[in-house]
């Protein structure tokens, strides 16, 4: 592909594995230059080379910290001031019964998976808007449409994201800026691999897949988990100059999980 991306720099919260590293490692193999994002400098560090050894000539920096915290959001800000694309792929799941759902465990999905999003966007969008030309996605999910009874609160961040991609969408109006929602189904994270080796009980794989398709997602068209790559490949265009009548969409790569064409 050529996204014409060359000229682009891109921050993707969350890169340093699963869907945001695949976003990232694809942005930087089209020729942006990209801000990895992890926890630890260990995960960071071992992003950046495993995409160095990918794309030698990848222009790349990393940033190791929270940003579901202000602290090292505010640090980030500091040390990169402007961005022409952002992703906002930061986020945690958890299967959980809704009663056991504890106020803390609300609040940690919530500053997680909502407020990082909200804080990079107020700190990178006024740039955006000024320079006019930028890009914001937003990594939710179809089950912020169809929420799942064993992750209500993961669902009821996903469906927010949603609600600030649209309303931050609206103040873009007449600009070169866009902001969209990408919506995985299920994928083969690395998140998703280690919770598939524990729920599996040694079965193998395309045996575990076949079953939950068939119990879990019955309504997907696909039968089977898309990979980081396949999501990658939608979120890369949508940061695209390419992608520019595209905005304050929510754009499904879930397998047609969701019964609806719109």
């Amino acid at each position: 592909m050529d996204l014409k991306l060359q000229d682009k720099s891109a921050l993707v919260s969350g890169s340093t594995k699963g869907i945001g590293f695949a976003i990232a490692a694809l942005l930087a193999a089209e020729g942006a230059r990209v801000i990895i994002n992890g926890r630890t400098e260990a995960a960071v560090k071992e992003a950046l080379e495993r995409i160095r050894s990918a794309t030698p000539k990848a222009r790349l920096d990393g940033f190791a910290g929270d940003l579901s915290a202000p602290g090292p959001t505010a640090e980030l800000v500091k040390r990169f001031p402007a961005v022409d694309i952002l992703v906002n792929n930061l986020g945690i799941f958890e299967r959980k019964v809704f009663e056991e759902i504890d106020d803390a465990e609300w609040q940690r999905f919530f500053d997680i998976n909502v407020m990082s999003g909200v804080r990079l966007s107020r700190a990178y969008l006024p740039g955006m808007k000024q320079r006019n030309w930028g890009r914001i996605v937003f990594i939710s999910s179809e089950s912020g449409i169809q929420i799942p009874d064993n992750m209500i609160h993961y669902g009821m961040t996903k469906t927010a994201q949603l609600a600030i991609s649209r309303g931050l969408a609206e103040t873009c109006v007449g600009t070169n800026v866009t902001v969209n929602a990408v919506l995985p189904g299920p994928t083969l994270s690395d998140g998703n691999k280690a919770g598939i080796a524990k729920r599996s009980a040694g079965k193998p794989f395309p045996e575990f897949e076949k079953e939950f398709f068939e119990k879990a997602r019955p309504s997907s068209l696909l039968k089977r988990y898309a990979t980081v790559e396949e999501v990658a490949t939608m979120v890369a265009y949508v940061c695209s100059p390419l992608s520019s009548a595209t905005n304050g969409a929510a754009l499904r790569v879930d397998g047609g999980v969701v019964r609806a064409c719109f």
